[in-house]
């Protein structure tokens, strides 16, 4: 099983500097390429008798070395690979926008132009050595890791990405799949707002509501920002500041969701969940923000391939299941339960429970109704 791995470099000052730079020259090979690509369907829109064809990424790179690199020598102080690459990004990106494909639900918008500080990243492939808290990138020379590198392993192609002033280098892993023990053959798990996770168990899981924690501070931040003259080097360390606050709140939710759906794929041989709506509950302005803070989109990812990789199994119940009006011990279907409604109560049977704890039981339960 391939699994992706991904760990920070200790990058010294000249290295930095040169990874920024792998990171400008594919920027600009998108940029560059896109206006050209825009330029050829403007064209045969405006003149659709005389059209012409779209040039491929193997087009794109051949035009870019004969008219481009020329003109810009700095191409030839970095690799050849995150250009290439680039191009090839970018013309599947438009592929996937004109066969309308869609990601997390969403169809893919034509491509845009990258900005200097936003997703900065590069591919690089080629001699690439591992050693125990190094790697030897082309170009780059050897790079010390602040973790423990994978042994008797040979990547043949690496990401290299930056958040904030931090730099990481992925690369893909070959893991065998194991069987854990399990303490529980079926849990069933409801996801919420209040609490990020209640067990068919009983057991309730706190989000870590990163986010919420650290608004003010963010606020503050942002605030000072906006008193500091744009593009000047207080500015830029102002920014630094917030890229670095919002890197440290992602981190800490995804350590509370590592923790979580490693606990429940090594533990429990069936795991049941519903599959939510996450698209369509974050078009409430209410709650957007509390959903976005506790991180669902990525608990189902996570829990996906670990159930995989811990020999469990993974059933996700279709999104219009009853599991928060049906009565956990008779059967019973209410249909004036509210969302502020926080107890379950039976009208026939009389049963009283929690109402996440109530839907986590009814998950338990079905196993075979999955979308």
């Amino acid at each position: 099983m391939l699994l992706g791995f991904k760990t920070e470099l200790k990058a010294n000052q000249k290295q930095k500097t040169l990874l920024a730079k792998h990171c400008g020259v594919a920027r600009h090979a998108w940029n560059i390429g896109l206006s050209a690509l825009k330029f050829v369907l403007d064209h045969n829109k405006n003149n659709p008798e005389q059209k012409l064809k779209i040039p491929t990424a193997i087009d794109l790179h051949k035009w870019l070395v004969a008219v481009i690199k020329p003109d810009y020598p700095w191409y030839y102080e970095v690799s050849k690979c995150p250009p290439q690459q680039a191009l090839r990004n970018l013309c599947s990106s438009l592929k996937d926008f004109f066969n309308k494909k869609k990601v997390s639900g969403k169809v893919v918008s034509f491509p845009n132009y990258k900005k200097k500080g936003k997703h900065d990243s590069f591919y690089l492939d080629g001699s690439i050595k591992t050693d125990h808290f190094a790697i030897k990138l082309p170009r780059i020379g050897w790079v010390k890791t602040y973790e423990r590198l994978p042994q008797g392993l040979r990547p043949k192609n690496v990401t290299i990405s930056r958040k904030a002033d931090k730099w990481f280098v992925s690369f893909k892993v070959e893991v065998t799949e194991e069987n854990t023990p399990k303490l529980k053959e079926v849990i069933g798990v409801d996801l919420g707002v209040k609490n990020l996770a209640t067990l068919s168990t009983g057991e309730v899981i706190e989000g870590a509501k990163s986010y919420k924690r650290l608004e003010k501070k963010i606020s503050r931040l942002q605030y000072l920002l906006r008193k500091k003259q744009k593009f000047s080097n207080n500015w830029k360390k102002a920014q630094l500041q917030i890229a670095k606050l919002h890197l440290k709140i992602a981190n800490i939710r995804k350590d509370t969701l590592h923790k979580l759906t490693t606990y429940l794929a090594k533990n429990h041989g069936t795991v049941v969940i519903e599959d939510l709506n996450v698209s369509g509950m974050m078009a409430n302005h209410k709650l957007a923000k509390a959903i976005a803070d506790m991180g669902f989109y990525e608990f189902r990812r996570q829990l996906e391939y670990k159930t995989k990789l811990y020999g469990s199994k993974l059933v996700i119940v279709d999104r219009f299941f009853p599991s928060s009006k049906t009565c956990s011990n008779c059967g019973c279907k209410k249909t004036d339960l509210t969302l502020s409604d926080r107890i379950f109560k039976c009208d026939d049977c009389s049963f009283e429970l929690d109402r996440d704890l109530n839907a986590a039981i009814n998950l338990s339960k079905v196993t075979s109704f999955v979308i």
